[in-house]
C-alpha cells in the first residue's frame, strides 16, 4: 500500500483494514497521534487527511490511500512552527500534554475553515476533543491568538 504522510511517500505491507493510527505509530514510528480511547471519542489521535481533521483510530488505512496525511510532526517544524503550535506555547496550554497534538490538529483544520471564530465557534468545533487536565480556557485563548496570527499573515 502506498501512503503519503507529512509529504513523504511510503510503501507499506499492511492489512487494508488496519486503523491508520496503528500504521502511523507502529509501522512508521510517528508518535504524535496518541491512542486515547480507540472509538473516535477523545481526539488524541486526530490527524489531517486532505486537510480535514479525522480520528486516526477509527479510519481504516485503505480509505486514505492516495490522500495527503498530516500529523503534528508535519504541521510545522522546530524552526517554523505553525501559528497554532506557536500560540499553544505562548498561552502555555499544555499540562500533561497527552491530548494536545490532537487538539492542535483539530484547531488548525478548524481555523482553515473559520479564520475569525467566536468563543462559541471554538467551543463547538473543539468540543469533541477531550482534555482531562481541563485546559479549555487556554485552548480557546490559543485558538484566538493563532487566528489573529494567521489573519496577519
Amino acid at each position: 500500500m502506498e501512503l503519503s504522510v507529512n509529504g513523504q511517500g511510503y510503501t507499506l505491507d499492511v492489512e487494508d483494514d488496519m486503523p491508520l493510527l496503528w500504521v502511523l505509530r507502529d509501522e512508521l514510528k510517528i508518535k504524535g497521534p496518541k491512542y486515547g480511547c480507540g472509538i473516535a471519542q477523545c481526539g488524541a489521535c486526530t490527524v489531517h487527511v486532505d486537510g480535514m481533521a479525522v480520528r486516526s483510530c477509527s479510519i481504516r488505512v485503505k480509505s486514505v490511500k492516495g490522500a495527503q496525511i498530516t500529523t503534528i510532526e508535519g504541521l510545522g517544524s522546530p524552526k517554523a512552527l505553525h501559528a497554532v503550535q506557536a500560540a499553544w506555547i505562548e498561552k502555555q496550554v499544555a499540562q500533561c500534554g497527552y491530548c494536545q497534538a490532537g487538539h492542535i490538529m483539530a484547531a488548525s483544520a478548524f481555523l482553515d475553515m473559520n479564520p475569525d471564530p467566536t468563543d462559541a465557534d471554538i467551543d463547538q468545533a473543539l468540543s469533541a476533543n477531550l482534555c482531562r487536565c481541563g485546559t479549555y480556557p487556554r485552548i480557546r485563548a490559543a485558538v484566538h491568538l493563532a487566528a489573529s496570527k494567521l489573519r496577519e499573515g
